[in-house]
């Protein structure tokens, strides 16, 4: 588990029903052409506008300032599936890269232009710390798994931007993109931060981020420093399981915030954000549900070293996360803001540690990496690339293939689509890309191992960080053809965190301490 292991659907309309019909076909389809055949009028959810200090408190519903004009149709649900391999802001978040992996299907990688020629035009030191793994201090430096900056407008300016991520030094640390200057005091936690922060997609100057101190924590980011709102503790709700870490990475829809911890339970907190009579940002949370991330099926088959390490995903009602016991599953929240209570209506079991999160393309199918620790018979017959229709709950394999060399291999970092590929980096060191409809490997890149960062795809560049400290880039605009090398570039460290891409600049912090920003 990474615990241990951190060291080295239908919508109206004729031409939109042809649409999916095309698109379940295919199994597939690129982002701009995607963007083109939904472009139909429709709003998004609007953010929330802050209020001067003369306004007086008021409750979420507001007039949206920064967030970007959906063209998707519209839709009655939590998460429209068509936005798959879109920005949040197609669905009327505000604009950024504010979430691990971009939206709420995890997969959205950033914005381009990617570099041609990049040199490290800044750096910024992150440090070392100490944490405690198995009772014995270890040190850790830089960032790592997942670690993805995210990068938004701050409170009150929608010229500037700024840059954020969490680190091994225990803050989440705010920087110029531009310069790496900082520009607002760090958040400190009480333990070092693995996963990635999220920032509020409604406009309000509210920080989300996990951290091993126990607490999932809620920060304000419009007072003269960060300040701690509310904090989630692992042990709010019993039973739990394995320990106290928050690696994955929140999603907030409409007010309501989603989240898995290692304490094996998975929470739905009503925010109840507003702004008060000075024009501060307020929360009230409310936990309005919990759930075991187990049952008794699982724990008599792996045992009780169970953890939800992976960041939750969402498409249309259905709410989806696996866990360290390899259980993926899928919660109904349909009901949810009626007062019903969410129920499980997807049970998949892959046999062994998930902790790699779970992608969801346009029609809804999940895509799961699996790591190869156990050595049961499940994962060995089943794989560790494993391919899900959930609208078949009784038999919803599609297909699954093999992607481990022993024990402790597998994967470990979140697959990207891109167009009618799948593409997955393993532990041992390979980057496969694979033919989405099938599964059949179209190519294999072999680079050095580990491969813990997750794949990022922009204007057709595959970027890939390896454990010897270069970041690779790769064409792979045709996908049918091999991937093309268009440069790589040796930073140091092992990269396990997942870079971010935006407007010409890679950001990507390493295990040997520092924090790159590369531009041509």
């Amino acid at each position: 588990m990474l615990g241990d292991r951190k060291l080295p659907l239908l919508i109206g309309g004729g031409a939109l029903i042809l649409l999916l019909l095309l698109v379940a076909a295919n199994q597939a389809n690129d982002d701009t052409e995607l963007r083109s055949a939904v472009a139909q009028s429709g709003d998004g959810d609007g953010s929330a506008q802050q209020p001067t200090s003369t306004q007086a408190a008021t409750t979420t519903t507001a007039e949206p300032t920064t967030s970007t004009a959906s063209t998707l149709p519209p839709f009655t649900g939590w998460v429209q599936p068509l936005s798959s391999g879109l920005p949040w802001s197609e669905l009327g978040a505000v604009e950024g890269l504010l979430t691990f992996r971009g939206n709420p299907t995890r997969s959205w990688y950033g914005r381009g232009p990617v570099p041609q020629d990049p040199k490290v035009i800044w750096t910024f030191n992150i440090g070392c710390s100490n944490s405690t793994v198995g009772g014995e201090p270890k040190q850790w430096c830089g960032s790592g798994w997942t670690g993805q900056p995210a990068i938004f407008h701050p409170p009150g300016d929608a010229e500037q931007w700024w840059l954020a991520f969490g680190g091994y030094d225990r803050n989440v640390n705010f920087l110029d993109p531009a310069t790496g200057a900082t520009v607002y005091p760090p958040y400190a936690t009480d333990d070092i931060i693995k996963g990635t922060i999220t920032i509020d997609p409604d406009g309000f100057p509210l920080l989300y981020t996990g951290s091993r101190d126990n607490f999932f924590h809620v920060a304000a980011l419009d007072r003269p420093e960060p300040l701690s709102l509310w904090k989630l503790s692992s042990d709010a709700v019993k039973p739990t399981l394995w320990n106290n870490d928050w690696d994955g990475s929140a999603l907030i829809v409409d007010d309501y915030l989603f989240e898995g911890g290692e304490n094996s339970r998975f929470f739905i907190v009503k925010l109840n954000r507003a702004y008060d009579a000075a024009g501060l940002v307020t929360v009230d949370p409310e936990i309005v549900f919990s759930a075991e991330g187990w049952d008794s099926d699982l724990l008599a088959a792996v045992g009780n070293d169970v953890s939800i390490e992976n960041s939750v995903a969402i498409s249309g009602d259905t709410v989806y996360f696996a866990n360290s016991g390899g259980l993926v599953q899928g919660w109904d929240i349909g009901g949810l803001k009626d007062g019903a209570t969410p129920e499980r209506v997807f049970r998949f079991w892959v046999g062994d540690d998930t902790d790699a999160s779970i992608v969801i393309d346009d029609v809804g199918m999940l895509y799961v990496g699996s790591e190869y620790e156990r050595g049961n018979s499940r994962s060995e017959e089943l794989g560790q690339i494993i391919k899900l229709d959930p609208s078949k709950p009784d038999d919803p394999l599609v297909w699954s293939r093999e992607a481990r060399t022993g024990l402790d291999s597998g994967v470990w970092a979140t697959p990207a689509l891109h167009q009618d590929m799948l593409i997955v980096a393993t532990d041992d060191g390979r980057v496969l890309g694979l033919d989405r409809a099938t599964g059949d490997e179209r190519w294999v890149l072999n680079l050095p191992g580990p491969l813990w960062q997750s794949p990022v795809v922009v204007d057709g560049v595959l970027l890939q960080g390896d454990c010897n400290g270069v970041l690779h880039a790769f064409d792979i605009s045709d996908t049918s053809v091999n991937p093309l090398k268009l440069w790589e570039l040796e930073l140091g460290g092992c990269i396990e965190s997942t870079p971010a891409v935006w407007d010409g600049r890679i950001f990507v912090g390493s295990r040997n301490g520092t924090f790159y920003a590369l531009s041509d």
